[in-house]
């Protein structure tokens, strides 16, 4: 939804009667005199404003700027059991042969299951709605690259949705695709951003010759009707345009996981917190071994 605001040119003013004018305490500055002239040219827009006719041009415009999706469905639901995930780069990193060293004072002021490394699953954890038709790809998707990961982590998307990396950290990074030629080693200068698309269905995984830490992964999926990435307590919240029945499904490390929940979609908004979806429901076998 977009405001509109209707308001004619301001004319010329005479000399001597300019918004520098009605301020009386000296000199001010460029910044003091450009607000009172945008004062002054609200002032004029409301007037006109209540002109006969105005009011019905703009309230037109009003609903011409309504967004397509304003009849949306939305989707309330949550997340449980996902402390216990466990991203296959950390597993990977305990490999002494890799030498990966981590210098760590255990404190013991801290609980032992706050101790555990766990997803961040704001970027970590892609939940889809899931529909029985072919989606059409979706508008181009913005992910940053810093500190040696990307935002977000795991991502789903509906085959020939572009992807932009955006490198945000003040050195270069050399995204290249594991087991796949589309995407080829390249250099990302600082600030730059590198275009990808993912034609095929699929699970495509994504490292950095720069940066071992980083992995994204990456799926294609052709029912992808919403997606949407949980808060921090896994509560989310996706949209789906079009009634019917659909299937929710949490994503990470680009795989499925937890069991998927049902949901029968007719435009009017339902919450599915009570039928939250199990991500986990112990730790990994790999905690035993730290």
């Amino acid at each position: 939804m977009c405001l509109v605001y209707l308001c004619p040119q301001p004319r010329p003013r005479p000399l001597g009667r300019g918004p520098k004018s009605r301020f009386l305490s000296g000199r001010q500055s460029d910044t003091v005199c450009n607000i009172a002239s945008i004062m002054t040219s609200m002032s004029k827009g409301a007037r006109w404003f209540a002109r006969p006719g105005w009011a019905g041009l703009a309230l037109g415009l009003l609903a011409f700027c309504q967004t397509p999706g304003a009849d949306a469905a939305s989707v309330k639901g949550r997340l449980v059991g996902y402390e216990h995930l466990r991203n296959p780069v950390w597993v990977t990193a305990k490999d002494p042969d890799r030498h990966g060293y981590s210098f760590r004072e255990p404190v013991t002021t801290v609980p032992a299951a706050m101790r555990k490394l766990f997803p961040l699953i704001s970027k970590e954890i892609c939940v889809v709605a899931l529909g029985t038709g072919a989606a059409a790809p979706s508008k181009a998707v913005n992910i940053r690259v810093s500190g040696g990961r990307t935002t977000p982590v795991t991502l789903v998307v509906a085959p020939g949705t572009e992807l932009r990396f955006r490198n945000a950290d003040a050195f270069e990074h050399r995204l290249y695709g594991v087991g796949f030629a589309t995407l080829p080693a390249s250099t990302t200068t600082k600030g730059a951003t590198r275009r990808w698309t993912p034609q095929q269905p699929g699970r495509y995984e994504l490292r950095d010759e720069l940066s071992p830490s980083l992995v994204t992964w990456v799926v294609a999926e052709p029912t992808v009707a919403g997606t949407a990435f949980p808060a921090a307590d896994g509560r989310f919240t996706l949209n789906i345009e079009e009634p019917g029945q659909y299937t929710l499904q949490a994503y990470f490390a680009g795989e499925p996981v937890g069991r998927p929940v049902p949901i029968v979609i007719d435009r009017r908004d339902i919450d599915v917190t009570g039928r939250p979806l199990v991500l986990a429901i112990k730790p990994p076998v790999e905690d035993n071994n730290p």
